[in-house]
């Protein structure tokens, strides 16, 4: 009787595991790990589970958790990957964030504000963007189109004149293009 209990309690423990993330394949249409769990018992070709619509490329040394079902180890998939060396820091409760370990990351904090952090934002889209706001608002920047800048825009606009009917030119415009 106590080596059939043994047997079950050896099994239990076998269903969940932490583990070390050693290596990915990012190739297949599952995430395939190589993970390292407690004693150095090494996993290859271990499936992970990711949430749907939702993918990453776990780092060499991020955490997982392994799920081994009958407590069999020759077959399990992780279920979750973690890295505590990136993961942002001082969320309020009921914020939100994607993060990378290069510091980029996309926020959606309290009172319906999106933060998006990064070195350069690229949009791909193949019919139009459209903004329903009443401001957009560009306070450390210029903005430009493959022609020039807005300030040079205004500039050529508020310096410009006209040949006048009479054969002389029309003064500068009385209504100024601001950037202020």
């Amino acid at each position: 009787m106590q080596r059939a209990i043994s047997a079950l309690q050896r099994g239990i423990s076998n269903i969940l595991a932490r583990a070390v993330v050693i290596a990915i394949n990012t190739a297949s249409k599952c995430q395939m790990l190589q993970i390292s769990m407690v004693a150095n018992e090494g996993k290859d070709h271990i499936e992970h589970l990711e949430p749907y619509g939702f993918t990453s490329a776990p780092l060499s040394g991020a955490e997982a958790l392994a799920a081994f079902f009958d407590g069999d180890r020759s077959h399990g998939v992780v279920l979750m990957v973690a890295d505590r060396r990136y993961r942002l820091q001082g969320l309020e409760a009921g914020e939100v964030a994607i993060y990378t370990d290069e510091g980029d990351s996309i926020i959606m904090k309290r009172g319906n504000r999106v933060e998006v952090t990064t070195a350069h934002f690229v949009v791909n889209a193949t019919e139009k963007v459209t903004f329903n706001t009443p401001l957009v608002e560009v306070p450390k920047g210029e903005i430009t189109d493959k022609t020039g800048t807005m300030a040079e825009m205004r500039q050529q606009y508020n310096d410009h004149d006209h040949r006048g009917n009479s054969g002389g030119t029309t003064g500068k415009p009385n209504q100024k293009m601001g950037a202020d």
